[in-house]
């Protein structure tokens, strides 16, 4: 049953519940990635808003160094958005049974590499910025990415401001007041009222709160971990993810 319901969140058939369960899932991953990793590199790695906003202050201040790493984050992000175009768009092209395994696994392996070399990693720099750093952007990136593609852009798991702007919105729709504006010629009252009345999306309301709330609490425990235990923290997570890219094949077994 655990197997048969991992496979569900990979499959190439997909339903919107296994896209909710999935989003959920890596919204948790990437808070506990961009919490736990403010700890240990000193930057929220999926926060590119802030990333350009710095950048553009920096440029102002005649600090281009520091823009100029700003904008290279950014790029890593961005690169990691693209390889996974790349990746997932190969494998349909080309008929693989599982086109979602290998961005997961691709993002475990990462996640690996990053428990176990970090420290190292850390002490390398490319524009002032130091691989780690790059790493974490290029794996959020990936991740936001597939998701992305995965549910037809009704999903993202790092964009917390666009997902808290529609909770916002839906809200509004929900406490408005629906009083009869009138009705036009040849047109019931009932008929009139439909047409003029604001609903909220409960559905969309309710899938937004869980990956806000997803990524909260990834974030709590991603902050924990790097706290407590440091780089190490995200095999864990690697773990998880080599288990849930594998699912489909396994359960075959």
């Amino acid at each position: 049953m655990p197997l048969h319901y991992l496979s569900s969140l990979t499959s190439p058939k997909r339903t919107p519940q296994s896209n909710r369960h999935l989003g959920v899932t890596l919204a948790c991953v990437a808070g506990a990635l961009n919490a736990g990793g403010f700890l240990a590199v000193g930057q929220y790695t999926s926060h590119m808003t802030g990333m350009l906003s710095s950048a553009a202050d920096d440029f102002m201040l005649g600090k281009f160094l520091p823009a100029f790493a700003a904008l290279f984050m950014l790029f890593a992000f961005a690169w990691g958005a693209a390889c996974t175009a790349l990746i997932v768009n190969y494998a349909k092209r080309n008929q693989f049974r599982y086109v979602y395994t290998p961005v997961l696994l691709l993002e475990a392996l990462l996640l690996l590499l990053f428990g176990l070399v970090g420290v190292r990693l850390q002490e390398h720099a490319v524009v002032t910025v130091s691989l780690t750093t790059v790493l974490l952007c290029y794996v959020m990136g990936l991740q936001n990415a597939l998701i992305t593609k995965i549910s037809n852009a009704e999903i993202r798991t790092t964009h917390v401001t666009g997902l808290v702007t529609d909770i916002g919105i839906e809200m509004g729709k929900l406490i408005y007041w629906n009083r009869h504006q009138g009705k036009s010629e040849g047109e019931t009252e009932g008929e009139a009222g439909k047409q003029n009345q604001v609903g909220a999306n409960m559905q969309k309301l309710r899938l937004h709160l869980m990956l806000v709330s997803a990524f909260f609490s990834g974030g709590i425990l991603g902050a924990f971990g790097f706290q407590y235990f440091g780089f190490i923290s995200t095999l864990p997570i690697a773990m998880a993810l080599v288990l849930l890219s594998l699912a489909p094949r396994l359960k075959k077994l």
